[in-house]
């Protein structure tokens, strides 16, 4: 008899429901950022690779300034 009392309370008690729900909509988001992320990829590493690209052939100067005090 205890046992089934002790059913009833857990199946009307909704406290672990507002969890739940917190549970899956952080996976969605984190599924989310994923699949952003994985579409972003190309791009991001090609950008990166024209910006090596240029700062590497681009001329640089060494020349230092003098400070006169």
């Amino acid at each position: 008899m205890k046992f089934f009392k002790f059913a009833r309370k857990v199946r009307n008690d909704e406290d672990g429901a507002v969890t739940v729900d917190w549970v899956v909509l952080t996976a969605a988001i984190v599924v989310l950022g994923g699949v952003v992320m994985a579409a972003i990829k190309g791009g991001v590493v090609s950008a990166a690779s024209n910006i090596g690209n240029y700062l590497s052939s681009s001329a640089t100067s060494t020349t230092t300034l003098s400070t006169t005090n």
